[in-house]
């Protein structure tokens, strides 16, 4: 299930999709008009720029902007940036693997199940971008 400090940034994100190359956006009217608490919003969009999704600007003038271009910034990275696995169970995470404990996964069923709904899952979210929100 998608968190919802994923819902405000995917929210947040589309607004700056919205307003891309129209210059840096005020955290105060991405929260004003999403609907995000500011200090939750502050957090996410920090986390974002971090890890090179946004930029920042300082003073007059500034905000926040979108470091590349819509189309270039994949909604699975983004899930991952802010919720970590999108695998259901650690032991078919492609980037935060972990053995379950008391498991085999050479016979579990379960592990492959999840490891096909991993897949195609992934094959949605790693082709879809920023630009396909708006």
């Amino acid at each position: 299930m998608l968190s919802k400090k994923a819902q405000y940034a995917f929210r947040a994100l589309t607004h700056l999709v919205e307003h891309y190359n129209k210059g840096p956006v005020l955290i105060s009217e991405i929260s004003r008009k999403k609907k995000i608490p500011l200090k939750f919003l502050e957090n996410i969009l920090l986390g974002l720029k971090q890890h090179d999704i946004l930029e920042s600007k300082k003073g007059r003038g500034g905000g926040y902007y979108l470091k590349a271009h819509p189309s270039k910034t994949y909604i699975a990275t983004v899930m991952r940036i802010v919720d970590g696995p999108i695998a259901l169970l650690p032991c078919v995470s492609l980037y935060f693997y972990k053995r379950c404990n008391n498991c085999n996964e050479k016979r579990c069923g379960l592990h492959d199940v999840m490891e096909n709904v991993r897949d195609a899952t992934l094959n949605i979210l790693e082709r879809r971008t920023l630009q396909d929100l708006v």
